[in-house]
């Protein structure tokens, strides 16, 4: 019986083979830098919201504490965006006719709140309660970057499974004294020592199965 494919053509479904796992390859190693691009996650942007409320003026420069206006962080599982009434309780006796602040006036005057777009916005499969992490002595500027450094608050880290992971994998490497926990400017001489010890003393134990973040 004569042959009906010339010789050449084991060549080329080899070659054509090997060409497709490494486009495969490839896409997916584009698929995931793209996932983990800020084009993604958002990291580094600062999104427009109503008013240009600055961390860096009202932290760093009045140095007011992170709980007087996100008052529920430490109970509750949202660290919570403060009312208006928060905001009005100084700018009722200063800067009381400041045109960016002419939003929060009228939020204040009418009842209705303010529409502020969140900077970390967890997927609605996320479970996270800031509460429990607050008590086991992570700091804010550990999940939300130096925000007492920013004129416009934007996300600092990524939040992904991969971000989260890496401390509930190695908790010693983030835990901090829980006096610290607000104070942004903190840092250990020595975290591993430290985190290590405040692991064993805060009874950190934390899960990397998949029903503790997901419902």
């Amino acid at each position: 019986m004569p042959q009906i494919f010339h010789h050449s053509t084991n060549t080329f479904a080899k070659a054509t083979i090997f060409s497709a796992l490494f486009v495969g390859a490839g896409a997916l190693w584009v698929l995931g830098s793209l996932n983990r691009s800020s084009y993604v996650t958002r990291v580094g942007m600062a999104p427009k919201q109503p008013v240009p409320f600055s961390h860096q003026h009202h932290v760093a420069g009045l140095g007011i504490d992170c709980r007087y206006c996100h008052s529920s962080v430490e109970e509750s599982s949202f660290a919570g965006i403060p009312p208006t009434a928060t905001c009005m309780n100084c700018h009722k006796q200063i800067w009381t006719n400041a045109d960016m602040l002419a939003p929060v006036r009228q939020s204040y005057a009418t009842g209705q709140p303010l529409a502020w777009t969140r900077v970390h916005d967890l997927p609605d499969f996320v479970r996270f309660d800031h509460s429990i992490h607050v008590k086991k002595g992570v700091g804010c500027a550990s999940c939300h970057g130096r925000v007492d450094e920013m004129p416009l608050t934007w996300k600092a880290k990524p939040m992904t499974m991969e971000w989260c992971l890496e401390c509930h994998r190695e908790p010693e490497k983030f835990v901090r004294p829980r006096s610290e926990v607000f104070n942004m400017e903190w840092k250990s001489p020595n975290q591993r020592r430290t985190g290590a010890q405040l692991v064993k003393e805060y009874r950190v134990k934390p899960k990397v199965t998949c029903s503790t973040c997901h419902y």
